[in-house]
């Protein structure tokens, strides 16, 4: 069953910092990672009453199956996506997985 990591980025005290390093170094890095399937970003927009997304971006990776996952994380490339979190998530990052289910 497909395996999916979603990271929720809080909103960072530099956009354009996190904007630059998110796309220079932390999404090639990322896309490193042995076994990923797909990659994507979104940037969170504003509520249906204009006001601020709770969240910045949130970056789906999805793998074949937990043991993808795992196997490409445990890695030398998957250490150092994680390693580079820090160093430019100034508003936090959550990380979220599990099997995917589809519906439609």
């Amino acid at each position: 069953m497909t395996y999916q990591l979603t990271v929720v980025y809080g909103h960072p005290d530099d956009p354009a910092a996190f904007d630059e390093h998110y796309a220079s170094t932390h999404a090639p890095l990322a896309a490193k990672v042995p076994g990923l399937l797909s990659y994507t970003s979104h940037r969170a927009d504003p509520g249906p009453d204009g006001s601020p997304a709770d969240h910045y971006l949130v970056a789906v990776l999805t793998f074949a199956d937990r043991d993808a996952f795992a196997a490409g994380f445990g890695g030398p490339e998957g250490k150092a996506a994680v390693a580079d979190v820090p160093t430019f998530a100034t508003g936090g990052a959550t990380l979220l997985s599990g099997e995917v289910t589809t519906y439609v």
